[in-house]
């Protein structure tokens, strides 16, 4: 299932550059080398690279705990589900519902030294604001962080947000170079295919969690604990 991780991390920034992009496009790169320019994109992107692997460390111990307490395929399901809810659901009905309100102080404090960042022309300025960005709350990456618990795994929960985090840096460098004609009415049209491609990714992970015996898909129950069985030896 790894291979979704990607596949949902390329659709998921068709999002980001409508509620990320503009982060990507102030981005306080040196227009006249190319050269640091490149590099500097490269950082920011190396900061949010390092947020999703440390969101899929912690998930991914999550993950690993529900997997040795039996409850792996169940689980599957339901993250599953809650990633078809996510790409059904209006964002205008999801954002009514602030599930960020419980850390909502920290947030205030990410974006207040988010924004201190842009001042700011070092190295370590842009990798400071990749990993900033990579923690502010973002449905989508809450739908891939669903995908590393079901991983199961601390090593592959991590290597799912390090796919995921891969696949957003093509658009989100694009958006750097070209932001002039990404208009708003560009990037709606281009967000319109996020809800399906969620929706699908959550399919799937119902599919491998009701064990139909189909190989890559939905291995069956006695294949999961023969896994484990392996794993314990």
């Amino acid at each position: 299932m790894l291979y979704t991780a990607l596949i949902f991390g390329l659709v998921s920034s068709l999002h980001c550059i409508g509620m990320c992009g503009p982060i990507a496009m102030m981005l306080p790169v040196d227009r006249n080398n190319p050269t640091k320019k490149a590099l500097q994109i490269l950082l920011y992107h190396a900061g949010r690279l390092t947020s999703y692997a440390t969101l899929g460390l912690l998930f991914g111990l999550l993950g690993k705990g529900l997997y040795l307490a039996g409850m792996q395929q169940r689980f599957s399901i339901v993250l599953g589900i809650l990633m078809i809810l996510i790409g059904i659901i209006p964002e205008r009905v999801l954002i009514k519902y602030n599930f960020s309100k419980p850390i909502y102080r920290l947030i205030s404090k990410v974006k207040s030294s988010l924004g201190n960042q842009f001042k700011r022309k070092t190295a370590d300025a842009f990798f400071t604001i990749g990993v900033f960005n990579g923690f502010l709350p973002c449905g989508l990456v809450y739908a891939a962080l669903f995908g590393a618990i079901a991983m199961q795994n601390v090593t592959l929960g991590v290597t799912y947000m390090l796919l995921y985090g891969l696949g957003t840096i093509p658009l989100m460098s694009a958006v750097v170079y070209v932001s002039s004609i990404l208009s708003m009415p560009f990037r709606n049209k281009l967000q319109k295919m996020v809800p399906l491609i969620t929706v699908i990714i959550g399919l799937l992970f119902v599919l491998r969690g009701m064990g139909l015996d189909i190989a890559y898909v939905s291995p069956s129950n006695m294949n999961l604990f023969v896994q484990a069985e392996a794993n314990c030896h």
